[in-house]
């Protein structure tokens, strides 16, 4: 059956209903890069801030963000990402890296964005609950002491899914 834009039911959203309670929002963070912490930080603290009950999972490389030793020195580099509009051969220049990581954090404090460690914990305090893969912290021989403080626990993907049943599901 096809269905036309004269019998398709309007989808408008209402933001004054009670159409929040008992939504989850479950993002999986696989990446450690700055640009990437970023996007699942930002929509966390958008669904908590709407009533929605947000849990995160930190998977392979998005270990970074939460690895008290790494997640103040995540970077960002302009190698291999041609959205940057720069030519690719300047990411491989020496101290580029660095500048770019540099250039990328003031951008953010200028939009009143919190470092990721600040970020992690208004998260927290505002009820969010952040996960650890079981699988990446074996394979990386990190422990929950490793992690950021509000780390809830270090579980497996199956009980990632149990906890998260129902939810709406970001990967980045």
């Amino acid at each position: 059956m096809t269905t036309t834009a004269e019998t398709a039911p309007a989808r408008v959203p209402s933001f004054d209903d009670e159409s929040t309670i008992g939504r989850k929002l479950a993002i999986i963070c696989s990446k450690g890069n700055l640009d990437m912490a970023y996007p699942g930080l930002v929509l966390a603290n958008a669904a908590l801030g709407e009533g929605v009950e947000t849990h995160l999972f930190f998977t392979f490389w998005g270990f970074d963000i939460i690895t008290k030793a790494r997640m103040d020195g995540l970077k960002f580099t302009v190698l291999g990402n041609t959205a940057t509009h720069l030519p690719q051969g300047l990411g491989g220049l020496p101290g580029m890296t660095a500048m770019a990581t540099h250039m990328m954090k003031n951008q953010i404090a200028d939009v009143g964005v919190p470092e990721v460690p600040e970020f992690l914990d208004q998260i927290v305090a505002s009820g969010g609950h952040l996960w650890g893969c079981r699988m990446s912290a074996d394979m990386m021989h990190l422990s929950l002491e490793d992690l950021y403080d509000g780390v809830e626990d270090i579980i497996s993907a199956a009980d990632f899914i149990e906890k998260t049943d129902g939810a709406q599901l970001l990967f980045i």
